[in-house]
This record gives structure tokens, sequence and C-alpha cells, in this order.
């Protein structure tokens, strides 16, 4: 039986027009031999499986080459070439730096390269994953890397050109290899299939080029993964999607049509079937984000070149992206980065996702795009800018015309729109119901990211909306903080007046006791910190309408001082008396030697009756120790 060989090695490319999406690579390399203008040392670096070895051997092998074509490509005939198939020339030396790292073999190294060719022109050392070498290693490689013989030709490879010292890339060539497009991988493979006489779905082969994220050889490798797999060599999408266990796009376009329309009845069944085919939720998760980073280019005509798709799965990208809101991709965008990010943390995972898909379920009645108007990806459609809409549509009154001290007419300034006092909730299927809802969590990423414009003639500057959030809520919004909502400023200068207006009651000593209990218990509820219970169990005194407290130490008055402002504003509101004060002061408390020795017994004593130290003076007496 015929031995297999892989096909990352049966059809590795030989030449330099068999190589697979590095023209800019090869175009510089044919120039150099053509001109004789070979650098003594290369340096080939990029990603795992784009060419940067194969490369190298091409062009060592070119390099001796008895009889070059016209396209400068080896003839594969001569002596050199010969001997460079059968893995026999004396003049190609190949080192794995992985594991050949040492000082001593790079001095062997050096001691073979004082040697000149005994046929053919160069001597070409190819180093892989030259980034292994020790500090020592590349110190001694130094002085022959910068002035080798004439006839040494170095090519290094690596995949972390990062770890290399800078005295090793100062004196290289550099050539950075490209990662290979999806569409080159899945040309490749399909001409491979051709000539094993194998029937593919172009679909698949597709498929397979954007699991291979742009290495070759990993392409390769599943390619012949599939073909195994396959009863009747043939390469069918489905059949592919399954053998790699690929979340399948229509996942996610089913998935994003139930967001949009609000249905999170289908949402969680689609998760459900999702998390049932064995997929991890966090792959689910990272998966969505990046599907609505895919609709939100396809936005612009200009950046629908970033979507690395086929043309099937673009043209249903640029489907969806027409139905979905600019508005509603960012806070999606924004959610997605969240639940990224704090998956890990979740104690309950699953539940940590469903929590996200319900937020962006509810996107829908939060931003209300049904009657905002769609915004252009790049901001510009003539005329001044304004900032877009954070939530929901922000209407716009005519403005009124009044007459200024010179009798000409102008626009009175446009009155803000009343805040919303909530969202009304609507059940899971997408029908209205007339409940309170919860707001959701990053809701207006839109209003600081996208921009839109309109001419100043047609339409005025449009105020912001106020959004209220729940007293009880910790959710951190991402609206701006420079300036605070002007409802919430009214509400606080009105809270002042009245109580600046209300005259001051008395109060005695139990109901300021049952205040301060109560303002503990709060704060313990809250935060639980054992140094604030320390205080508040403090006894007090009252002098008139000013509070004493005695503490025991510089850090609970430091803490004092921090709760000061608020512990005063509850008692002045609870006793309705803004003549309260609190002061308070540290005594440190008196603490009793302790009697151990007899030094301590006799001073003890002395210290009752001073007499007795009188007479241990008197006769010259010690402590008997």
């Amino acid at each position: 039986m015929e031995n297999f060989v892989v096909s990352a090695r049966k059809y590795r490319p030989a030449t330099f027009d068999t190589v697979v999406g590095q023209e800019h690579i090869t175009t510089t390399l044919r120039n150099a031999i053509r001109t004789n203008h070979l650098a003594q040392a290369f340096l080939f670096c990029g990603p795992r499986g784009v060419g940067k070895t194969t490369c190298a051997r091409i062009l060592a092998k070119t390099i001796n080459c008895q009889n070059l074509t016209p396209d400068i490509e080896a003839c594969d005939e001569c002596d050199s070439c010969v001997s460079f198939k059968q893995n026999a020339s004396f003049n190609i030396h190949e080192l794995d730096a992985a594991s050949n790292n040492s000082v001593e073999d790079i001095r062997n190294l050096i001691d073979q390269v004082r040697y000149p060719p005994q046929s053919g022109q160069y001597k070409i050392y190819i180093i892989d994953e030259v980034h292994m070498l020790s500090q020592a290693a590349f110190n001694a490689f130094l002085k022959t890397l910068e002035e080798p013989p004439s006839y040494a030709i170095f090519i290094l490879a690596t995949t972390e050109k990062h770890k290399i010292l800078p005295t090793i890339l100062s004196r290289c060539q550099i050539f950075d290899f490209n990662r290979i497009q999806p569409k080159d991988i899945a040309d490749h493979l399909g001409h491979i299939a051709q000539k094993e006489e194998i029937s593919v779905e172009y679909d698949a082969l597709e498929l397979i080029a954007q699991k291979a994220d742009g290495g070759l050889r990993d392409a390769l490798s599943m390619f012949d993964l599939n073909v195994t797999f396959s009863t009747d060599r043939t390469l069918r999408y489905k059949e592919v999607l399954d053998n790699l266990h690929i979340l399948d796009y229509d996942y996610y376009f089913r998935l994003t049509d139930a967001l949009l329309e609000g249905n999170l009845t289908q949402t969680l069944l689609t998760l459900d079937e999702i998390l049932r085919k064995g997929f991890d939720a966090h792959q689910f998760v990272v998966g969505l984000s990046r599907h609505f980073r895919d609709l939100l280019v396809c936005k612009d005509s200009a950046t629908v070149q970033l979507l690395q798709v086929t043309e099937t799965v673009k043209a249903k990208y640029l489907a969806q992206s027409a139905n979905a809101p600019m508005s509603f991709l960012l806070s999606a965008l924004s959610i997605g980065g969240q639940g990224d990010m704090n998956y890990k943390q979740a104690k309950d995972q699953r539940l940590h996702v469903e929590l996200c898909l319900m937020k962006l379920a509810n996107l829908r009645h939060v931003l209300n795009w049904d009657a905002m108007p769609e915004l252009p990806l790049n901001g510009s459609s003539g005329g001044a800018t304004i900032a877009a809409a954070d939530l929901s549509t922000v209407a716009v009154p005519a403005a009124a015309e009044k007459k200024n001290d010179n009798g000409h007419a102008v626009a009175s300034p446009t009155p803000a729109p009343a805040p919303p006092t909530g969202y009304t909730s609507e059940p899971v299927n997408g029908y209205a119901a007339g409940k309170p809802a919860v707001v959701v969590a990053d809701q207006v990423v839109a209003s600081n990211v996208v921009s839109a414009t309109v001419a100043v003639a047609e339409r005025p500057v449009m105020e912001k909306p106020v959004i209220q959030r729940p007293a009880s809520s910790r959710l951190r919004s991402t609206v701006s903080l420079s300036s605070k909502p002007q409802v919430a400023e009214q509400q606080q200068v009105e809270q002042q007046s009245l109580s600046n207006s209300r005259p001051d009651k008395p109060f005695g000593f139990e109901q300021l006791q049952q205040t301060w209990h109560a303002f503990a218990q709060l704060r313990k509820q809250q935060f639980d910190s054992m140094s604030e219970a320390l205080i508040f169990n403090r006894e007090i005194t009252l002098d008139g309408t000013t509070v004493h407290i005695a503490l025991d130490n510089n850090i609970q008055a430091n803490l004092m001082v921090d709760l000061k402002p608020e512990l005063l504003a509850y008692l002045r509101d609870q006793l309705q008396n803004k003549q309260i004060q609190v002061e308070h002061r540290v005594v440190v408390p008196d603490t009793k030697k302790m009697i151990y020795t007899p030094q301590d017994r006799f001073n003890y004593l002395a210290a009752k009756n001073p007499a007795l130290l009188d007479l241990r003076n008197a006769l010259n007496l010690d402590v008997d120790f």
C-alpha cells in the first residue's frame, strides 16, 4: 500500500509562482536575484503556516540554480536543483533553532561558514525559529552575521520578531509575511481537490479557509481531515461544519433577527439549541459580538471591505445591516463586550449570557429606533453636526418667534423635553403590556459615538433628553458626566429652599439616639463596615444642638470626617433641625501597666509610699532579682 503524504508536504510550493498570497515577497526576491542585489542576511517573519520556511527553501534553491528560467525560477533539472530535491545538497544547510539554541551549536555553524562551496556560487544557511536562540548564542552570531564571507547567505525565519535582539534585526533585510486571505486559501484548496479528484462544495472550502485564520498549513490539515471523514470523497458544507465544530452563521443571523424584533422567547430558545449542540457559551458571546461588528462595518460602503467573509455570506450581512439601526449595533457591541469581560467571573455563566440577551432584546423598546432617523456611519450628510439621540427620538418643536429690543425677530430657545418617568416593559414575545420595565444597562453608547448632521437653517439645535436611572441602581452609565441633568438640579434647589424655609423643631436625647441608630443600621446594610460599627456604638452626648462623641484613635477620627457630611444631612432631615452639629474628639484610654518583675513591684510600692524609696537610698539597698 502506498504511503499517505499529507497535503501540506505533497503540495508544498517549489517555485515562486506556486507560493500563495505572498506576491509582495516573491516579487521582491525575484528582482533581487535578477539584479544580483542579494542581501547577506534575510529575516522572514510572520504568523505560522504562511510560507516563511517554504520561501526560504525556494530562495536557496533558486540562488544556486545553474539554468534559471526567464521568469527567475529554478529549472529543477540541473545538478544543484536535483540534489536539493533529494535533500543531498552540500550548499544548503538548515538548522532548527528550537532544538539547537546553545552557543556551541552556533559556533559549529560559524566553523562551517569558513569553508567555501565546492560547487555552486553560494552557501545558504536557513535558521528556523531563530527567536529560540539564547542570548549568548545571539551574541556569538553577531560578528559573522555582520561580516559574512561573500559566498555565505543567512535566511532567518521566526514567528515572533519582537523576541529577536535589535542588533540582529539591524543586520538583516526584513520581510513581513501576511496572513493569507480566505479567498486565496479556498481557491488553492479547490486546485488541490481538482488534482486529487475530490468533489467539493465551494462553501465548504470557504468555511475551511475562514477557520484556518490565514494559515495555509492549517487549512491543508483541515482539508485532509474532512476528506478522510467523507466516505465518497465529497466535501459538503454541512459535514465540514459538523466535523470542525463550527457555529454556523445562520444561528447569528436568526438570533439577530429575533433581537431586532424584541422577541426574547425565540432568542432564549436559540441559545438553548446552541448550547445543547455542545458549543461553548463564551465563544458564542465572542462570536455574537463579532457578528455585530460585521453588521456595523456593512453600514458604509467604504468599510464593507473590512468584512472578510465569502460573497454569499456578505450578501446576508448587507441585507441584515440595512434593518439594524446604528444605535442598536453600538449598544449591542457595548453589552457584548461587558458580557465577554465578565463571563469568567460569573458563578452561573449560562444565566450571565441569558441576561446579556435579555438586555439586547429590550433595546428595541428602550432605544425606540422606529421613530428615530437612521444616522450614517461616517456622520456626515452636509450641514452642521449635532450629537445623536441617547435613547429615544428627540422631538423638535417649532421655534417660537419673539422680538428683541431692536424689534428684530429672534428664535426663542427650545424648551428641554420632559424626562421619561420610566420605560414601558414588553413581554418576551414582543407584544405590548403596561408594566414597568427594568432599564437596560449600557444602552446609551451610541450617544457618545455617532453624530448626525442637519442643516442649521432647517433644524434647530436639539436638547438632550434627560435619562433617569433607578435610585438603587449601581450600574454605571456611559452618558457624559460633564453636566448634571437639569431636573436633578431643579429638585436639589427645591429641597434646599424647602429646608431653609422650614422652622427648626426641638428634639430630645432619645429622639437623637433613635435617629443615630437608624443611620447606623442604614450604613450597615449598605457597606457592613466594622470600623463604622465601632464608631456608631460609641457613647454620644447632647449639648443643645451639638452632638459630642469621643473616639479612640486618629483612624476613627479620619473615618468620622468622611461620614460627617452624610450623617449631618440625615440628622438634620429626620429631626427637622438645621442647627445640628456633630463634634468629635480623640480620647486615648489609660492603660494600666502590669506588674511582672521585682523592679515593677518595688516601683509600685514606692509610688504609694515615698518613704520606702528614701529608706532604700539611705541603706544603699538593691532590688532582689
